[in-house]
């Protein structure tokens, strides 16, 4: 039988998943008192941090009763119980080395006395925060990252892609004929295709690109197409674009490093099916520099927003640089902005909004958290395609990482949908220059 354990719950864990307290099966779960008093100043606002906290505390109210702050509330069948914790005279052996008043070190104290009064009791402390954690192990206190969502092996993750050496000669030649598709067994994989899954194929004469079309479970050729003057440059890109107009594919992923084109890509690829939507939509989160709020920027909103938006608006000018300055095309992207039909935003304040045929492009998405993935998604309405584009090994978020972060999450659990589709992008096409100091530095 498994030793049971007592799991001490950080801020972050609950502001991370509201729903935290319910995973950790027949174990118990403490909350300090003091985490109930940083919640506090998270309960007004609209960002899913301030949701994640009213969750959390209209929950518990719902568990209120005297056994509560005595002994636990059981959570569930098949769960342990759920407890609160007052604050405690600083343990003697964390007194000359702990600043009481600090609120981390409030928590540490209440876990590290637990774990002194419950011998046979194994006590955890599960945090984000990698310094509290290292405080913890420095006092012999044993701390773990909440690894409830995190994906198994990043060293795996699904890249979208395989190239198929030494394919039949007779496959890849069936594919520049018509219909230009080829049954999917015919290139006898080892490991199944998932859907959308897409193939460079080589043979000893040629070469062909392909991808796993699941409706008709058939490979079928991908030319170099291009997208509202975007031309693939490689494969990889190819690849993207395929996934990136095809109606049929309603959710899409793009990764790779700074240069890569992802968010060019998903935009040329809005544009150009620009007549099956009603609107583009692009966002992207709101990371603070420095941990410091926007409300340290000064002027308006909309002046504290823009450093945020920029990049958006340095990839729609890629693009409309692509026509002179008087062609449809160019002057097409400024009506769509001043009609309203082409939109950048940042992703805070989409929530409440029902996402009806719209194209919705949501960049730097490796700095939201699954449940913030989840949450997006969920609004999508009819006709709605959704393309999430960032850098899982680039994370700006202080309690996220390349396996907790929801990007990885999403490729994780998306892959084998035939909605879906996703792309890793390596190759740099930003510049030479660009590309070298990308790899080199």
């Amino acid at each position: 039988m498994k030793r049971k354990k007592l799991f001490i719950l950080d801020t972050n864990v609950i502001l991370h998943d509201s729903t935290s307290w319910d995973q950790f099966e027949e174990h118990d779960v403490v909350v300090p008192i003091t985490v109930l008093e940083e919640l506090d100043q998270f309960k007004k606002g609209h960002e899913t941090l301030n949701y994640n906290a009213r969750e959390f505390l209209r929950k518990l109210d719902e568990l209120s009763g005297d056994k509560l702050f005595d002994g636990g509330i059981p959570i569930g069948p098949d769960r342990g119980r759920i407890m609160v914790k007052l604050e405690k005279e600083i343990h003697p052996d964390l007194a000359g080395h702990f600043d009481p008043r600090k609120a981390d070190h409030q928590i540490l104290n209440i876990a590290y006395s637990l774990a002194e009064s419950s011998r046979g009791l194994q006590v955890v402390l599960v945090t984000k925060d990698v310094n509290l954690r290292l405080k913890a192990k420095s006092i012999g206190l044993p701390a773990q990252d909440y690894k409830t969502d995190h994906v198994k092996d990043i060293e795996t993750l699904y890249t979208g892609s395989r190239i198929g050496e030494q394919a039949p000669e007779a496959a890849v030649d069936a594919l520049f004929q018509e219909p230009f598709e080829i049954p999917a067994d015919a290139l006898k994989q080892e490991t199944p295709l998932s859907p959308n899954e897409f193939m460079i194929l080589r043979s000893s004469r040629s070469s062909a690109l392909a991808v796993y079309d699941p409706f008709v479970q058939k490979m079928r050729r991908v030319d170099k197409v291009p997208a509202y003057g975007i031309h693939p440059r490689n494969a990889e890109q190819a690849f993207a674009l395929h996934a990136l107009l095809n109606p049929k594919i309603r959710l899409v992923t793009l990764t790779g490093k700074a240069g890569t084109g992802k968010t060019l890509l998903a935009l040329a690829a809005a544009l150009e099916n620009m007549s099956l939507y009603r609107q583009i939509y692009m966002a992207r989160p709101v990371v603070p520099l420095s941990n410091k709020d926007i409300g340290y920027l000064p002027g308006d909103i909309q002046s504290k927003l823009d450093p945020y938006m920029q990049p958006l608006y340095d990839n729609l000018n890629v693009i409309k640089n692509q026509y002179q300055e008087n062609s449809p095309k160019h002057t097409r992207i400024g009506e769509l902005l001043a009609g309203g039909k082409l939109v950048i935003s940042p992703l805070a304040y989409i929530r409440g909004r029902s996402l009806v045929k719209i194209f919705f492009i949501v960049d730097e998405a490796q700095n939201l958290t699954p449940h913030e993935v989840k949450t997006i998604i969920t609004r999508a309405g009819d006709d709605t395609k959704m393309v999430f584009t960032g850098d899982i090994f680039q994370i700006d978020h202080p309690y996220l990482d390349s396996r907790s972060n929801g990007l990885s999450t999403l490729i994780e659990k998306m892959r084998g949908q035939k909605l879906y589709a996703h792309m890793n992008l390596e190759k740099g096409e930003r510049s030479e220059l660009a590309d070298l100091a990308s790899n080199l530095l």
